[in-house]
């Protein structure tokens, strides 16, 4: 099966995965204090020392000046430029709209002649080979009228790490969601033989949907030169480093960086909860393997982490970090009086008067009428009660039903209903090759039966022959029994398969190692209803792809097999 893009770079099929918005990520764009600065907006100076502590390397000079370039330039008749928000080195880095899908991106630019220009093009070329959903894109890669540029996906919704830190750290949850999805992609990444090389707080953003995505994969390196005798090791200390960041809200450095204070000169790398009262041990442990000196970590009793690999099974050793439970909310407090408030300086608020009770019945002839409702009640109720004992009797033995009712602890007895399970995150699951729609996600649990996730076109089909399938895993925030699960579909036919499977992780193995929940096969309705022959237990699900119906062109991608789910909702 073959996907319906010609390049490996120009995504023409990926149409509308970004909405065409005004930028909301405040952290794009520096403060008046310069705590939210990008990784781009520093100066040289900041840079390059920035970049020594990180990597040990340093930045090769540029003998070429940005290109001249306004607001409103058209590239390839398709990127209009909108804002320039970097010049630095010799390049500049803006903030467009592609015309020809209508959705916001981002645009690296600088000379053809510019001494990194090949280097570039390189990395952006291998970057968007890997096609993993957890690296933010690269989209086009090209060179033209003495220009090399290369686009990539922007995300409106997304918050870069610098913004967060400059508020708070992180509770403990989220700096373990954080390093556990920036360690599993980076180490999908080198085995790919790919190096980030500049993993800062602003080349990590956090979504709208509580996902995790990585920029500038090999080409924030590329633009300003740097390079790694060692870049596992280098990768894995910046990951210790951005976790050490998220648990102190410090630099793990003597000097100052990206809003950050450093540590205090003089005094080495201290363990995390000796700079912050609170933080959680395990984490504090993990970022201290990765950012060993000499071998040597806080307790000296775990060998020290020197690649994404050693995380990623540190990470798995660890004992899980549950999300803390949603704090409970009081109610409101009774209205006292204003006698028991008290009125000095409060406008006093007039009450209804209660009125009084009727007087009771104290004649004989009160008390005789009393004695005769009383009656009357009495037999009403013998009567009511007789007729529903006959009347229950009756269905007994005309249905054939045992009417004996037990407790919960009982042989019989009604089931309980089934109760709906909430999705706190989701992520797309890629088992070979590209992503489909990364970004619409958080679309198929947001309530709205308009919006949706959507797979690309496919030339052959129905049952997918280019890729096993596709899918999504869900994060139902701890572990819980599911017995059935309803998937909205965007597309209606009669060749949909698909599977629920009980997952270890938003990144799991292959599918042929996890436990199947259910499956539907060839259903031509708008939804697919799986039932569990009994309820199996497990935080992540994956809802897995396999077949696809045939559908015509419409304003996302051209005529072919596709699917796209619109709302999944799971019952435990």
């Amino acid at each position: 099966m073959a996907e319906r893009s010609t390049a490996a770079v120009d995504v023409a099929d990926n149409g509308g995965d970004e909405p065409l918005t005004a930028e909301t990520d405040k952290a794009e764009r520096a403060t008046a204090d310069g705590v939210a600065k990008t990784e781009e907006q520093d100066t040289p100076a900041q840079e390059e020392a920035a970049d020594t502590a990180e990597t040990g390397t340093h930045l090769s000079p540029a003998t070429s000046s940005p290109p001249e370039l306004h607001s409103g330039h058209k590239l390839a008749r398709r990127y209009r430029l909108e804002e320039c928000v970097t010049r630095l080195d010799g390049f500049s880095s803006w903030r467009a709209v592609d015309e020809k899908l209508r959705r916001a991106v981002g645009v690296h630019l600088l000379p053809a002649d510019h001494p990194r220009a090949r280097s570039v093009l390189a990395a952006a070329r291998s970057s968007a080979l890997l096609g993993d959903p957890r690296f933010v894109q690269v989209l086009d890669a090209v060179e033209e009228n003495e220009l090399v540029y290369v686009v990539h996906e922007w995300l409106p919704d997304a918050t870069e790490l610098t913004a967060l830190l400059a508020a708070s750290s992180l509770e403990a949850h989220d700096a373990y969601q954080m390093v556990s999805q920036v360690s599993f992609a980076m180490a999908a990444a080198h085995r790919e033989g790919l190096a980030h090389l500049r993993l800062t707080p602003s080349a990590v953003l956090r979504t709208s949907t509580g996902q995790w995505r990585i920029r500038g994969l090999a080409v924030n390196a590329a633009l300003r030169g740097i390079s790694s005798d060692t870049p596992q090791r280098t990768d894995t200390e910046a990951i210790g480093a951005l976790l050490y960041a998220s648990l102190t809200q410090r630099w793990p450095y003597e000097n100052d960086a990206y809003g950050l204070s450093g540590l205090p000169k003089g005094v080495g790398l201290i363990a995390p909860d000796q700079v912050r009262a609170g933080v959680h041990r395990g984490l504090a442990e993990l970022a201290m393997r990765a950012l060993a000196n000499d071998g040597a970590t806080a307790s000296r009793q775990e060998p020290p982490c020197t690649t994404p690999e050693d995380l990623v099974k540190a990470i798995g050793e660890m004992p899980k970090i549950r999300p803390p439970e949603p704090a409970f909310t009081a109610p409101p407090e009774y209205q006292r009086t204003t006698y028991q408030q008290g009125n000095y300086g409060r406008t006093s608020v007039a009450t209804q008067p209660v009125p009084a009770p009727p007087p009771p019945l104290h004649s004989r002839t009160g008390k005789a009428l009393k004695w005769a409702v009383s009656a009357l009640l009495i037999a009403a109720l013998g009567l009511g009660s007789w007729q529903l004992a006959d009347a229950l009797m009756d269905r007994g033995k005309s249905d054939g039903t045992d009417t004996t009712h037990t407790t919960d602890g009982g042989e019989k007895g009604e089931k309980k209903p089934a109760a709906p399970l909430a999705i706190s995150s989701a992520q797309e699951y890629v088992a070979e090759g590209s992503a489909q729609a990364a970004g619409e996600v958080g679309k198929t649990y947001d309530g709205e039966r308009s919006t949706f996730w959507r797979t690309k076109s496919f030339l052959d089909g129905p049952k997918m022959v280019i890729k096993p399938g596709v899918g999504i895993v869900y994060d139902l925030g701890s572990a819980k029994d599911v017995s059935a699960a309803t998937i909205g579909l965007r597309y209606s036919g009669d060749h949909t398969t698909v599977s629920l499977y009980a997952s270890d992780s938003l990144n799991p193995g292959a599918v042929s190692g996890l436990k199947r929940i259910g499956s539907q096969t060839q259903t031509a309705k708008d939804s697919a209803e799986i039932k569990a022959d009994k309820p199996v237990k497990t935080r992540y699900v994956l809802v897995w792809l396999t077949a696809l119906p045939h559908a015509g062109q419409d304003g996302y991608s051209g005529a072919g097999y596709k699917q796209g789910i619109t709302e999944v909702k799971f019952t435990g």
